[in-house]
């Protein structure tokens, strides 16, 4: 009955004071997928590559000759926006791309509540 709460295949989700000590040790690539004026108003997480949603698809697709040298790094990708919700999306488009090793951090305050610094 309640089917949709169960969880299909490998979870999305990284948890964050592991991002964070992941971050700084080199380990993962985060990526901030928040519109600019989103950036600019807040700030994005220290070390993060900051690439909008609307060109996720062809900056993370091994196919597309735009592909950012992070995504071909061999570490895990992990995502994050406002809430967790577009990231969540993007995690999904992601791996159906074939990207297998991308994760949902959730919010940038998940990120700051973890002990992870902003900057501009």
């Amino acid at each position: 009955m309640f089917g949709f709460f169960q969880s299909n295949g490998p979870s999305l989700a990284y948890e964050p004071q592991k991002a964070v000590s992941d971050s700084n040790a080199g380990r993962i690539t985060i990526v901030d997928i928040r519109e600019p004026a989103e950036v600019k108003a807040t700030g994005k997480a220290k070390g993060a590559l900051h690439v909008p949603l609307a060109a996720l698809r062809m900056k993370a697709d091994p196919a597309s000759p735009e592909q950012l040298p992070e995504f071909r790094a061999g570490k895990p990708v992990v995502l994050y926006c406002a809430s967790g919700s577009r990231s969540q999306m993007a995690v999904r488009m992601l791996r159906q791309m074939g990207l297998e090793e991308v994760y949902n951090l959730g919010g940038l305050a998940n990120w700051q509540m973890a002990g992870g610094t902003v900057g501009h």
